[in-house]
């Protein structure tokens, strides 16, 4: 890692706003363009979990008036095109090849199924891939080869988490020596300490 990055990462923080569902609700969740304007406006990179591009076109407002933001839309493989020059990349998933996947063992499905498959899944085309794809953004740039470390996973270098973490509570999360699979992730009971946002 160089000194920038390293720069970079001891500066880093987040913050999480839960919206309440997918797509917003009038009167049952928060406003999506409210949270993404209110989080842009004090931070650089915005990262949907919804399947909407508030975040997107918020930030292309701000990248419109100087500001320097980045942005990661959610499950819309053509949502950079709402603002190209900000979008890192979006995430997708291609629930066909998941669901029947998960019911080869003739059980209930469950969502552990989707983190089974090989992560060789990871592509620029949804239609190659066996559960979720990333389309990589023009803003990526320079990055892009860590986003390919992460895709052919640890035995490559890459490290989801490792090293002692906590909790928000302050409970332990990993050991000193420890490094997280991606289960303890995608199950994660709570923030990781130091992240601002509910937990619940």
């Amino acid at each position: 890692m160089d000194e920038f990055a390293k720069k970079d990462a001891a500066a880093l923080s987040f913050k999480v706003t839960w919206i309440g569902f997918w797509v917003q609700h009038p009167g049952q969740t928060l406003d999506p363009t409210k949270v993404a304007d209110a989080l842009q406006q004090r931070l650089r990179c915005g990262l949907s979990g919804i399947d909407t591009t508030e975040a997107l076109v918020e930030g292309g407002k701000m990248a419109q008036a100087g500001k320097k933001v980045w942005t990661i839309p959610y499950d819309y493989e053509d949502a950079c095109k709402e603002a190209e020059a900000i979008c890192l990349g979006v995430p997708c998933f291609n629930w066909g090849a998941v669901l029947p996947q998960g019911r080869t063992d003739g059980r209930r499905w469950q969502m552990g199924a989707v983190l089974g498959l090989e992560r060789a899944g990871l592509v620029q085309h949804q239609q190659q891939t066996p559960a979720v794809g990333f389309f990589k953004g023009q803003a990526l740039k320079r990055d892009a080869a860590n986003v390919d470390k992460f895709i052919r996973g640890p035995e490559h270098g890459h490290r989801p988490v490792q090293g002692a973490a906590q909790l928000q509570d302050g409970s332990a999360f990993l050991k000193r020596w420890q490094t997280t699979t991606d289960l303890q992730v995608w199950y994660l009971s709570q923030l990781l300490r130091g992240m601002e946002g509910p937990s619940r």
